[in-house]
C-alpha cells in the first residue's frame, strides 16, 4: 500500500513500491523514480460512477499514478489533511479531495440541499474501505467531534467532510453575515447528529445555501 506523508502542510508526498493512487487531475507537482500517469474519466468507480457524476453535477476529474518512487501532490497552496480509513466511509466535497489509495472505493451520495449549497449539485463524493485519503482545506482544518449529546451546526461554506455514524439535515438558522446585516435573505446551516467527526475550514466558500 502506498505511504502518505506530509512535506510541510501544503504538499503531500506519496511513496509507492508498485502501488497506485488516485489524485486530483493536475495536482502532481514533482516525482522521482519510475511512475506512470493515466487520466481517469469521471472520477467514480466504473461506468456507473461516471454516469452518476454526469447526472448529478458532482464533477471530479482524477488521474492515476502508479509505479516505484515518490510523487508529490499539491493544489493552490491549500492545507492538506490526512484521513485514515479502516472500513468506514468518508463523505467529502469533490473539490476538497486531493488523493486516495487506489484500493479505496469512490462514489456519490445524495445529500439534498447541502450539496446544492456548496455548488456541487445535490450529491457529494464518498470514499470507503481501508487506506488513506488526503483532503484539502482553505486554511488549517478543524476536526470537530459530534456525539449524541452534542449535535453540531455547520455553515455550508465551511464544511469539508465528515465520517462516522452521522445523520445530517439542512435547516434554516442564523449565521454571522445575517447578524451583521450582510445577508440578502434567510441563512441555512447543516446539522449533524450521531457519533462521528466533521471537518471544517476557517474560510467560507460563496454558497447558495448559506445565504438564500
Amino acid at each position: 500500500m502506498a505511504q502518505f506523508r506530509l512535506q510541510g502542510s501544503k504538499v503531500l508526498a506519496v511513496d509507492m513500491t508498485g502501488d497506485a493512487v488516485k489524485a486530483k487531475n493536475g495536482s502532481m507537482v514533482a516525482y522521482d523514480g519510475e511512475i506512470a500517469f493515466k487520466k481517469m474519466s469521471g472520477g467514480g468507480d466504473g461506468v456507473r460512477g461516471m454516469v452518476t457524476r454526469r447526472l448529478t453535477g458532482e464533477q471530479m476529474t482524477v488521474m492515476e499514478a502508479k509505479g516505484h518512487g515518490t510523487c508529490f501532490f499539491a493544489d493552490r497552496a491549500s492545507e492538506i489533511n490526512l484521513v485514515n480509513l479502516t472500513g468506514d466511509k468518508l463523505y467529502v466535497e469533490s473539490s476538497n479531495l486531493l488523493c486516495t489509495d487506489a484500493g479505496l472505493r469512490t462514489g456519490t451520495s445524495f445529500t439534498g440541499l447541502r450539496g446544492g449549497a456548496t455548488g456541487n449539485g445535490l450529491f457529494t463524493t464518498t470514499v470507503e474501505g481501508h487506506g488513506q485519503a488526503a483532503i484539502l482545506s482553505d486554511g488549517q482544518a478543524v476536526v470537530l467531534r459530534v456525539t449524541p449529546q452534542y449535535p453540531l451546526q455547520v455553515d455550508p461554506g465551511a464544511y469539508i467532510a465528515h465520517l462516522g455514524n452521522l445523520n445530517q439535515s439542512f435547516q434554516s438558522g442564523v449565521n454571522f453575515r445575517t447578524l451583521m446585516g450582510e445577508g440578502s435573505g434567510e441563512a441555512f446551516q447543516i446539522r449533524f447528529e450521531g457519533d462521528g467527526l466533521v471537518y471544517v475550514q476557517p474560510s467560507e466558500r460563496n454558497t447558495v445555501g448559506g445565504d438564500v
